[in-house]
C-alpha cells in the first residue's frame, strides 16, 4: 500500500482517455453529414471534444441551418458508433487498464464521468473487459449541463461519497479541464494528439502518454 492522506477516488474521462476515440466520432459525424452536404474540418471538429452529442448536434444544426432535430441526429450517431465498434478492433488507451489495476490495488475509488450515452459508456467497458473496476458511472445523459459545467464531476464525486477535493480527474480535452478545476477538483490532462489541440494548460499536471498516469502521480499532484 502506498501511503496517501488525500487521494480518495479517481475519476476517468472517456473519449480520449480510455479509447482513443475522437478520429472514430469523427468519421461517423462526417459520414453522416455527407447526405447534407457539410463536412466538418478538424479546427471545427475539436471545439466539439468534451462536450455531448446532443449540444454537438445542436450547434451543427444551427450553424449550418439544418432542418434536422437533434434527438433523431443523436440516435443515429450512436446507432453509428456501435456499428463501427461492433465491426472493428479497437483497444484500450496503452496504460490504462495497469492504472485502473493501481488504484483498485490500493482502494481508490473509480469513477467515470463522460458526456458520451450511457449506452455507448458500457458497450465501450464491455468491449474492454474493465466494468468491473467502475463503482459509478455518469454519462452525459444524466445532467443538465455539458462539460465545461462542472455537473457531471459534481455528480460523479456525490455518488462515490468523495468531497471534490479528494478527487483527481484525468481529461484530453480543454472543457474536460475547465470541468474539473470549475468542480475545485485536481486535474491531470493528458496530451492526446488525437484529440486535436486542445488547451490543457488548467490542467495541475500535463502528460503526454497514459502511462505515465501512475498511482503515484494521483497522489503526488497533492503536494
Amino acid at each position: 500500500m502506498i501511503k496517501n492522506n488525500k487521494l480518495k477516488a479517481v475519476i476517468f474521462d472517456l473519449d480520449g482517455v480510455i479509447i482513443d476515440s475522437e478520429p472514430i466520432h469523427h468519421k461517423v459525424l462526417n459520414e453522416i453529414l455527407k447526405d447534407y452536404n457539410v463536412v466538418i474540418e478538424d479546427e471545427e471538429y475539436n471545439t466539439f471534444i468534451g462536450t455531448s452529442n446532443a449540444s454537438l448536434w445542436k450547434k451543427i444544426i444551427d450553424k449550418y441551418n439544418l432542418k434536422l432535430e437533434v434527438e433523431d441526429m443523436c440516435l443515429l450517431t450512436l446507432k453509428n458508433n456501435f456499428e463501427y465498434l461492433k465491426n472493428n478492433e479497437v483497444l484500450p488507451i496503452k496504460g490504462v487498464t495497469a492504472l485502473l489495476e493501481q488504484l483498485k490495488s490500493n482502494n481508490i475509488l473509480i469513477g467515470l464521468a463522460s458526456s458520451s450515452p450511457l449506452d455507448s459508456i458500457e458497450l465501450i467497458l464491455s468491449i474492454f473487459n474493465i466494468r468491473t473496476y467502475f463503482k459509478i458511472v455518469v454519462s452525459g445523459e444524466s445532467v443538465s449541463k455539458s462539460k465545461p459545467s462542472p455537473e457531471i464531476f459534481l455528480k460523479t464525486a456525490k455518488l462515490l461519497g468523495v468531497e471534490p477535493k479528494n478527487c483527481v480527474v484525468i481529461e484530453d480535452s480543454k472543457n474536460g479541464v475547465t470541468a474539473a478545476k470549475s468542480a475545485t477538483m485536481k486535474c491531470i490532462g493528458f496530451k492526446n494528439k488525437n484529440s486535436g489541440d486542445q488547451d490543457i494548460s488548467k490542467a495541475d499536471k500535463i502528460i503526454t502518454c497514459m502511462t505515465d498516469a501512475t498511482l503515484e502521480l494521483c497522489i503526488d499532484i497533492f503536494e
